[in-house]
């Protein structure tokens, strides 16, 4: 059976020293963030995630979700769950106040879809989705739209979906078929299919808003003539209330890897009553707001399985005994803990330094977003969504791909042990596999970075984030803690810069190189970044461990975790830079007809 613990104390030590949130009081989001509520938020949310979320992951992976008479029935236990998550004010924890949410700082948001994701991914889903549904909403919607909709999720008694994919069309969104025909009242009909609709039908609220790519009637061909609508699962009345069943429903459950808990459907619209949401064919504009925290939030993912699987791991390589240390332990008896066994230290330090590394990077990004909605310079405002908008794909694409690795390195120390079921540890690379995929999957994310967000405004975003590096190295040269770190930082970084300068060239001279380099691209830009965060992280650290209550062992560890990072992940940075620099030809050199 596996555990969990949420980790409140490295969160605090980011919000309160890394990131100095009470700082950020100058933005009225911030303005009422003291370190008491981050410490009652954190210990609250990790109470239910541990006690709550957590005992019900396995049985929900074992027992998942089934179609009955038109319904989708969840795992036992999760419609209890759900509703405790909804009762404690989590799931309109960032909401807008002004429609019943507490307005508090976005970060809160990517924290507790951490804590609850780890604990039980596939639970976490269903008011994880309503998240992205609402914020989409609150952008694009009405004033009418606002007041009818945004409550009722805030509190959880109306749940969210996307829908966007179809049988036939995945990524090339401008094959879509599915069709909105306008009533003359202000309503429409949709009709078509969906897949892959993660929580697309649930029995644990009283209704659920689907929002569904469709294109009205008329409209252009390709993403250009395509929209977006309000699709609710029952119709509602004028006063508000849910009346009868609309005309959509989940035709079946796909079967797969993992995430068994959360229902993953096909749905049917027969002439569904729709609201336009936002302005006709404007409707991947509108979804963009959805797709892009959704994005957020897998990046998240990834983190959290492979935080809980790196807890699950150590405990195991504690306990179990095999074999003799090089290095034994003081009380050594027959055979060591594995934990003391140098390939097994190896594997747990790659999960740590990635874990507590791409966790600061998270948190950073959260601040970023209240700076681009909030702060009072538009400046300011501006180039804070620069950087997110360059950002996010890499965050997504990086943190999936490495959850997977760090959930499949737990499960290969418990040997062969982790292969079976009843160890638990499988489950979390089952559950992480779908991260990479889902939202546009990381070659797509590839390739938005390097097609789209790189040159946008003549290559603004990553000028922005270069000059983040070089300021923060310039301004550093003399801080003790970072005597080691600074020149190996900056040799990454003169590197990454030659690639940036590098790909687009190779572009321009073959425009096959981009595609197949942009993986590459993406994941070495990744690891300076992580690389940034964890010099930023040892500053803070070093500089904590003056003061006279410092918890010495932590911030040690927080210093010695960037160590490993810097002489043993920072130094990939070459290899992605020479697999860059090769041109496309040797990849598309097989002609597709002889692939066999």
């Amino acid at each position: 059976m596996t555990s969990y613990k949420a980790p409140v104390k490295d969160i605090k030590f980011l919000l309160n020293d890394f990131l100095n949130i009470s700082s950020l009081n100058m933005l009225p989001v911030f303005s009422d963030v003291t370190s008491d509520l981050v410490n009652a938020i954190l210990e609250e949310a990790a109470k239910l995630a541990e006690n709550v979320f957590h005992p019900l992951n396995v049985t929900g992976d074992v027992e998942g979700c089934r179609l009955q008479d038109g319904q989708v029935i969840t795992p036992k236990g999760f419609k209890d769950a759900y509703n405790q998550y909804c009762e404690g004010g989590w799931l309109g924890i960032v909401g807008e106040e002004e429609y019943g949410g507490q307005d508090l700082p976005r970060v809160f948001g990517l924290i507790m879809s951490e804590f609850f994701g780890a604990a039980n991914w596939s639970l976490s889903m269903y008011p994880g989705l309503t998240r992205p549904a609402s914020e989409t909403i609150l952008t694009w919607g009405t004033s009418e739209q606002k007041q009818l909709f945004l409550p009722k999720m805030y509190e959880g008694i109306w749940s969210g979906t996307m829908n966007l994919t179809e049988p036939h069309c995945g990524t090339d969104l401008g094959m879509l078929r599915t069709k909105a025909i306008a009533q003359g009242d202000g309503t429409y009909k949709i009709s078509g299919t969906k897949i892959f609709i993660s929580a697309g039908d649930q029995d644990m609220t009283k209704n659920i808003i689907h929002l569904v790519l469709a294109r009205i009637e008329g409209a252009p061909a390709g993403t250009g003539g395509i929209s977006l609508f309000i699709v609710p699962k029952f119709n509602i009345e004028p006063d508000g209330s849910v009346g009868e069943r609309n005309q959509v429903n989940c035709a079946s459950l796909e079967k797969k890897m993992g995430i068994h808990g959360n229902a993953t459907c096909v749905m049917n619209y027969d002439g569904a009553t729709g609201y336009l949401l936002g302005t006709e064919d404007k409707g991947m504009r509108a979804m963009f707001t959805m797709m892009n925290e959704a994005r957020l939030g897998c990046g998240v993912q990834g983190l959290a399985l492979a935080d809980i699987a790196q807890q699950n791991a150590i405990a195991y390589t504690k306990d179990r005994v095999q074999g003799k240390a090089i290095t034994r332990p003081a009380n050594a008896g027959v055979t060591d803990p594995i934990i003391y066994h140098g390939d097994v230290r190896r594997m747990l330090m790659t999960n740590r330094a990635f874990i507590e590394g791409a966790r600061a990077v998270v948190l950073w990004a959260g601040v970023q977003v209240d700076v681009a909605r909030q702060h009072s310079d538009t400046a300011v405002r501006a180039q804070a969504d620069e950087m997110l908008a360059f950002l996010t794909p890499i965050i997504k694409s990086y943190l999936t791909d490495q959850g997977v690795e760090a959930t499949r390195r737990a499960m290969q120390c418990f040997g062969g042990h982790g292969y079976i079921h009843e160890s638990g540890v499988e489950q979390f690379m089952r559950d992480a596999c779908i991260a990479p995929i889902y939202e546009g999957t990381n070659g797509v994310q590839a390739m938005d970075l390097v097609g789209r967000k790189l040159p946008a405004n003549n290559g603004a975003a990553v000028q922005t984030i270069f000059g983040l590096f070089s300021d923060f190295t310039s301004e550093h040269k003399e801080h003790l803690a970072l005597v080691e770190f600074i020149p190996a930082f900056e040799e990454a970084l003169l590197s990454l810069q030659e690639a940036t300068k590098d790909i687009l060239k190779a572009a321009q001279k073959n425009p096959e190189n981009l595609g197949t380099s942009a993986h590459y691209y993406l994941n070495m830009f990744a690891v300076v970044l992580l690389g940034f965060f964890w010099m930023k992280m040892v500053v803070t650290a070093s500089d904590k461990l003056s003061e006279p209550e410092a918890d010495t062992v932590f911030l040690d560890n927080k210093i010695k975790t960037a160590k490993f990072y810097f002489d043993h992940m920072l130094p990939d940075f070459a290899t992605l830079s020479r697999k860059i620099k090769a041109n496309a030809e040797t990849t598309m050199a097989i002609d597709p007809q002889n692939f066999i």
